[in-house]
């Protein structure tokens, strides 16, 4: 008899029951979303209009989670996976569909998460796709487990379903071409020096001009339309260079469209926006928390030839307090973080109450709870433009334009 795992709650389905149904969408997750007698049950690595065959593993209060068994009806926008650990490797999730099929789902998620969760209408308009869908991520960090009698055992990504569990990686189709020549070298390396290491640990390849780095402090250089960023090769910096161009115009598009002269970065990091942004305004303020941060904008804004924009290190409580621009003249762009924004953070950006608010957003669903803080400051959303800077994955960047209402 198979054992249970702990805590597994036995309806409506015992463990392993293997059930039929149709999936009829897809949840935010990328996970395929179908009902047995009503009941909701998630099936990854599946497609709408699909019937398939799964085996649950868990019931919650108001639905199953299920592995896939089989796919007993295709949907016709189902494709062969490229990467021979799909399914097994927790990191990509949409490589079995169509990627014009995987634009259409990413872009209904946005307008139902807009529409559920902040009671917003305004039209989304279709992603912005990458040039490349795969070979495009120029940073990827794998990491392995504790070695065990000197030996280190997977080097990869976690697994599928897992939190512990590693799946070997030898290559990632997502990855740049140098980062996969790498790769195998790195890997050989590590295991060569397995008795060096006392617990896990993560590495990192990170794509700098001609080179893949793989130290975390050493200096990475990437180039964006005509501005060169340098940075360190373990901050954060978007690992998509394909798309940026095309992203950062959009968002200075946006940032200056309403007419206004000066313009706040308030998560700048190493001046990605401040700096790219900077030819649109007579004065642009970048400002960031970390003072290492705020000085890789200094140097990169002196290195280009940029005198027009000026970085600041504050305190997350005086994001605002040294910025001295008419809010009414002002534009603000922000990125933060997966969280999204905290409130001590938009308590301070509804008192300073810029003109122009440009919401960047790695998270749709905490964008969203955010948006709705904005409508109760008198904020009305103009514009939602998805971007995919992460094909065959789950995530989505999205940049909604917000303007404070007279």
């Amino acid at each position: 008899m198979e054992k249970l795992p702990r805590h597994f709650v036995p309806q409506p389905f015992a463990y392993h029951d293997e059930v039929e149904l149709h999936i009829d969408a897809l949840s935010n997750g990328g996970e395929g979303v179908g009902r047995v007698g009503g009941w909701v049950v998630f099936v990854p690595f599946t497609l709408p209009g699909e019937r398939v065959r799964a085996r649950i593993y868990r019931n919650d209060k108001n639905c199953s989670r299920a592995d896939l068994v089989e796919v007993l009806e295709a949907s016709p926008n189902r494709v062969q996976p490229v990467c021979p650990v799909y399914g097994i490797c927790g990191g990509c999730c949409y490589q079995h569909v169509r990627y014009e099929e995987q634009l259409a789902w990413k872009r209904r998620q946005v307008v139902d998460l807009l529409r559920l969760q902040a009671g917003i209408e305004e039209p989304v308009n279709e992603p912005v796709s990458t040039p490349q869908v795969y070979a495009y991520r120029s940073k990827i960090t794998p990491h392995f487990n504790k070695p065990r009698d000197a030996k280190i055992g997977s080097i990869g990504f976690l697994r599928a379903g897992s939190r512990s569990e590693l799946c070997d990686i030898s290559c990632c189709p997502i990855a740049m071409d140098p980062i996969n020549a790498l790769l195998p070298v790195l890997r050989r390396q590590v295991q060569d020096s397995a008795s060096e290491y006392r617990r896990g640990a993560t590495l990192l390849l990170r794509v700098s001009e001609d080179s893949v780095l793989t130290n975390p402090r050493a200096v990475c250089c990437q180039q964006v339309g005509n501005i060169t960023f340098r940075f360190l090769a373990g901050d954060f910096f978007q690992n998509n260079p394909y798309i940026l161009p095309a992203f950062t115009e959009y968002v200075a598009q946006q940032a200056c469209g309403s007419g206004a002269r000066f313009l706040v970065d308030a998560y700048c990091g190493s001046g990605l926006f401040s700096l790219c942004l900077a030819s649109r305004f007579e004065q642009v303020v970048g400002v960031e928390v970390s003072e290492t941060g705020a000085d890789w904008a200094r140097a990169n804004a002196e290195s280009n030839g940029i005198g027009n924009a000026r970085f600041l290190a504050a305190s997350a409580e005086a994001i605002f307090s040294r910025v001295d621009f008419p809010p009414a003249e002002t534009a603000v762009v922000i990125d933060p973080p997966r969280k999204g924004c905290d409130r001590v953070f938009l308590d301070q950006l509804f008192a300073f109450n810029p003109s122009r608010v440009v919401y960047v957003s790695c998270n749709p669903a905490t964008q969203v709870r955010d948006l709705v803080a904005f409508r109760e400051a008198g904020y009305s959303v103009t514009a939602v433009q998805p971007f995919d800077l992460f094909p065959q994955t789950k995530h989505l960047e999205c940049v909604t334009t917000l303007d404070s209402t007279p």
